[in-house]
């Protein structure tokens, strides 16, 4: 018999419990635990098959577990159905009604579930103010854009009046510009709403901007969970390094000797974090390309190396340039208007402090 409720969950709007799914004889998910704080925007980042969409829904009721508890607000929602949870849904398509205005799609949920009139009206208002979409209201999808229409979509979550919001890729048919524009919206709502939302996603850019914690999975598995820049400035481990930035953190295999890391440059760790004493072996070396210090600024750096530019690629405000270290390519971010070339030499510095330094053998960060 599943507890109904958890008294120890206060503070928490979703706790999941040692959450399994088997499909056959696959495991999508395996002992997930995860606590979402009460007014929390969390993202569930990760590739493709990585298991965030399917614990969304596991989340919302569409997915029935293989084993573990889900709870929402306190309350035991394992088995419950999805109308039974208290959330509100929007998926990665639109799915509006295309014969209904877009009064109607917002109020058809409300209707069906016999609400008055005049809270029907007053609900739809509030989702329309907050939106943006008043002007709206009498068009029909047909003659909606893209980003119009996922507002919709947003808003008739919105109108249930709920507590904890689920996100499933909401923007990801969209361009680049309507993306940009409706990150700002999706902030804007949690800021004035201030309810839990939990926002699948597989673009880092989404979830750096709008998350408050990030939960990044791999194989079924929370490798990281963290706020934004803690995770870009302290990967736990060689996944969420290698995800996480783009481009990607520079790696450089070597090993480790006392506090000092020896590869095809030697860098003696002086100022750097460690996450508990250093022991000998092999090592990996991180540093991000904005990291990598260049012309004036190498000069005062604690450890300094020659590399030439291979590549060049300039994207207006940032140039990256891509060089080698050893084996092992080698990106750099400098400023756009920097005056390099392709075949130049250039001395780069590195400071251990921004660095990380991850053990070869476990992938975790040391």
């Amino acid at each position: 018999m599943l507890d109904q409720s958890h008294p120890a969950l206060d503070g928490q709007s979703v706790s999941i419990r040692d959450l399994q799914l088997d499909f056959g004889s696959v495991s999508v998910l395996r002992d997930l635990n995860l606590d979402i704080h009460k007014g929390e925007f969390l993202v569930l980042l990760g590739a493709s098959g990585c298991g965030k969409s399917t614990l969304l829904n596991c989340i919302a009721g569409l997915l029935e577990p293989t084993g573990g508890q889900i709870f929402i607000e306190g309350k035991n929602v394992t088995w419950a159905e999805p109308s039974e949870r208290g959330i509100g849904m929007v998926f990665q398509s639109y799915a509006l009604y295309p014969q209904m205005t877009v009064e109607g799609n917002l109020s058809f949920g409300l209707k069906n579930a016999r609400l008055p009139k005049d809270e029907i009206a007053k609900r739809v208002a509030r989702a329309a103010e907050i939106l943006h979409l008043g002007p709206l209201l009498k068009r029909k999808p047909a003659a909606l854009s893209g980003g119009q229409r996922q507002r919709v979509a947003i808003g008739r979550a919105l109108v249930r009046d709920v507590d904890v919001f689920l996100f499933d890729e909401p923007l990801s048919n969209l361009d680049a510009k309507l993306r940009a524009e409706l990150r700002v919206e999706l902030k804007r709502l949690h800021n004035s709403l201030d309810s839990t939302m939990i926002y699948v996603t597989h673009d880092q850019v989404e979830a750096m901007t709008l998350a408050d914690r990030i939960a990044i999975m791999k194989g079924g598995v929370i490798q990281q969970l963290a706020a934004p820049l803690e995770i870009y400035n302290r990967p736990a481990n060689l996944y969420v390094a290698d995800f996480i930035g783009a481009p990607p953190m520079n790696l450089l295999r070597g090993d480790l000797r006392g506090s000092e890391f020896r590869g095809a440059v030697t860098v003696p760790m002086v100022g750097y974090d460690f996450a508990a004493p250093p022991r000998d072996g092999a090592a990996v070396f991180g540093i991000r390309p904005e990291h990598v210090l260049v012309g004036e600024a190498a000069a005062t750096a604690p450890v300094r190396t020659e590399v030439t530019v291979e590549i060049v690629e300039p994207m207006g405000a940032d140039t990256l340039l891509w060089t080698r270290i050893g084996e092992d390519d080698f990106r750099i971010r400098i400023d756009g208007q920097t005056p390099i070339r392709g075949g130049d030499r250039i001395t780069i510095g590195l400071d251990p402090a921004r660095a990380s330094l991850f053990d070869a053998a476990t992938e975790l960060r040391l």
